[in-house]
């Protein structure tokens, strides 16, 4: 037996070492990843007889090993399957998400791994190695290239410094600028009819990966180098901005698995709205109790202290101010208050600005079960690191908002793990703003549930970026890594020919339906209202109606979706569904299915639609309350930039 056993090892390791081809199959069998092992290892993607993508090729350039560079072994091949229920901590998208997928670990001689993982959804594959001893990686040169004719999605940046916050550019994969590189996720439209949105996970101790066209539709992978000097100085902005950099790009331990490359793959539009690789590819929670994280809605003091009116006392970074923010989330079951910039002199959180009474102000808050959270850049955090959560703690904070770190370099992305477990030691949630896009990291640490890194509605008070055509291509894009710190639910709504940029009071373009529909149709578990408390009180009724929208949800259906046009979703939480619905630039009529409903009893359904002169009053709207049953079809008419919101009760409920 021990000579069987040993005969059977031999010819498997044999057999695995002229492999050239190794084939992965989603568990539906329509997608299959091929990992092609000759001179070097590429990897091959296809759904049926429709070509993919190719990535080529796929190695590591050590400084001083040759580990990558001579030509690969395969020493083994190992498959396995998983088929599990994910319940996640926070709710972004649904209470259970499904965990699916086949896998092969293809290990080479000299101790290292390619990892290939391949959903019914997407494909995702990872380096791994085993080697005890440090690196230095100067580099991981891959090469993308999608099916000929693919349309190209994404953000542009001519320098790594980048808050993430560029407009979204669509131009095909071959007409792609040279002079700039795209961060992630980037969405590739094919002429097959499938949309890829290409991104990463579990980017951990290594710097993002960012993209270079280099010649007929390839593109060639870049990072920032990793840093040697950063810009010191007052300009907060710009402060620890990187000016000097080594040749290399990651100094790291030698036994570790690489991120992620991640390939969200759809038939339709619709698709890309449900994709969770990303949270599934982040590694497993590490808090043992996260009970204490509570999600929930934000004002955050930041335009809304310079727009107070109708009040006895100057608005600002004052006592005063805060406690009438704290009085306004009280009454409409707003958990959190948010002191933004100014909260401190800048840079020293330490001190509190005068005439703001920090103790005043927490006794009073938990007197209205109002929670705290507050502003830092992430320079002066870092220099305070310890003095500076010694006095959240003090103080019982309940989170920190953490702006302009504005890159991805392997020490950043370092700062963001070490700021995940500093505040989950502290109880503390943690948003990262200025930030690179969502990796998973809400399911290792979902006290850090949400990132900016996009263009979001305070850049309404300094360009014309945000549009209703950007709100209809986000859930496609952005939306597909994770949750985004967007900043809904503004009153002050502008059709193009009303819009203008006011710094200190941006107004959001589009209706008023529009913006209270992106409540719906964006997740955040944290969800910010951008204006001032004085604004919502006059106009009670859609305050209440839109405080009332969720922040979490048990399940998600996609009701319409072309991306770049219309985006309609039904989300549940608890027994209740509430349905958004945004248009572009163009008006239309949207045709809603309500099969998702449960039958029984007729449904109670109160709507905000676009009122009848929407067209050209943005913030024109008309509630209603009408009996809805399971199974009804409804069209609801968008204005140009426009939308719809309701809200379905069960009347036993």
């Amino acid at each position: 037996m021990k000579h069987f056993s040993l005969f059977a090892f031999l010819f498997c390791f044999a057999a695995t070492c002229t492999a050239r081809d190794i084939t992965v199959v989603s568990p539906d069998t329509r997608l299959k990843a091929t990992l092609t092992v000759g001179t070097g290892i590429s990897l091959h993607a296809a759904d049926g007889k429709a070509a993919l993508f190719t990535v080529a090729p796929i190695r590591l350039d050590l400084r001083d090993a040759s580990l990558f560079r001579s030509t690969p072994h395969v020493a083994e091949v190992n498959r396995s399957a998983s088929d599990t229920l994910i319940t996640p901590v926070i709710r972004e998208r649904a209470a259970r998400l499904r965990d699916h997928y086949n896998e092969a670990v293809v290990r080479f001689i000299g101790g290292y791994a390619v990892t290939v993982r391949v959903y019914n959804e997407g494909i995702a594959y990872r380096i791994v190695t085993d080697i005890d001893r440090d690196m230095v990686i100067d580099h991981e040169p891959l090469v993308l290239q999608f099916a000929p004719g693919a349309v190209i999605t994404a953000q542009y940046n001519q320098t790594f410094w980048s808050a993430y916050e560029t407009p979204y550019r669509v131009r095909a994969a071959d007409a792609m600028p040279a002079d700039s590189m795209a961060n992630l996720p980037l969405l590739a439209q094919l002429r097959s009819g499938h949309r890829i949105v290409f991104t990463e996970a579990q980017i951990a101790s290594y710097p993002g990966l960012w993209l270079k066209h280099v010649r007929q539709g390839r593109l060639a992978s870049t990072f920032p180098a990793y840093p040697t000097v950063r810009l010191e100085g007052d300009d907060l902005y710009r402060r620890g901005m990187v000016t000097a950099r080594a040749t290399e790009i990651a100094r790291t331990h030698g036994s570790r698995a690489f991120p992620w490359r991640v390939f969200c793959v759809a038939r339709t539009d619709a698709e890309l709205l449900t994709n969770s690789m990303v949270y599934l590819l982040g590694e497993p929670s590490r808090m043992r109790d996260p009970s204490w994280i509570r999600p929930g809605l934000v004002t955050l003091d930041w335009w809304g202290r310079r727009n107070i009116h109708g009040v006895d006392f100057a608005g600002g970074v004052n006592t005063p101010t805060v406690r009438y923010f704290i009085d306004f989330a009280a009454r409409y079951g707003i958990r959190y208050v948010l002191l933004d910039e100014g909260w401190s002199p800048d840079p020293d959180l330490l001190r509190v600005s005068p005439g703001l009474d920090m103790a005043e102000v927490l006794a009073y808050a938990r007197s209205k079960n109002v929670e705290i959270l507050l502003w830092a850049v992430w320079s002066t955090l870092e220099r305070q690191w310890d003095a500076a959560f010694e006095q959240f703690s003090r103080w019982g904070i309940a989170g920190i908002k953490i702006d302009f770190m504005n890159s991805d370099d392997q020490q950043m992305v370092e700062f963001y793990q070490r700021c995940a477990e500093e505040t989950a030691k502290r109880k503390m949630i943690v948003m990262f703003h200025g930030a690179y896009k969502p990796d998973g990291m809400q399911r290792t640490w979902p006290n850090a549930p949400v990132r900016e890194g996009l263009i979001e509605f305070e850049q309404n008070g300094v360009n014309q970026d945000d549009t209703p055509w950007y709100h209809t291509v986000l859930p496609f894009v952005r939306m597909v890594a994770g949750a985004a710190d967007y900043l809904p639910g503004t009153v002050r709504n502008a059709q193009p020919h009303e819009f203008r940029m006011v710094p200190d009071r941006p107004m959001g373009q589009g209706t008023r339906a529009h913006t209270t529909a992106l409540c719906v149709v964006l997740e955040c578990p944290f969800r910010m209202l951008p204006d001032s408390p004085s604004d919502y009180l006059r106009e009670d009724d859609f305050t209440r109606f839109m405080t009332s929208i969720p922040v979490e949800w048990d399940e998600t259906r996609v009701l319409e979706a072309k991306i770049g046009e219309v985006v309609a979703v039904a989300r549940r939480h608890g027994g209740d569904w509430f349905i958004g619905a945004v248009t572009n630039g163009s008006e239309r009529d949207v045709r809603l299915d309500l099969s998702f409903l449960e039958p029984g009893p007729p449904y109670v359904m109160t709507s905000l639609a676009d009122g009848v002169n929407a067209n050209t009053r943005a913030i024109d709207h008309v509630f209603s309350t009408s009996a809805v049953h399971a199974g009804d079809t409804m069209t609801v008419h968008l204005a140009r930039g426009g939308g719809w919101v309701g809200r379905i009760r069960s009347i036993k409920n």
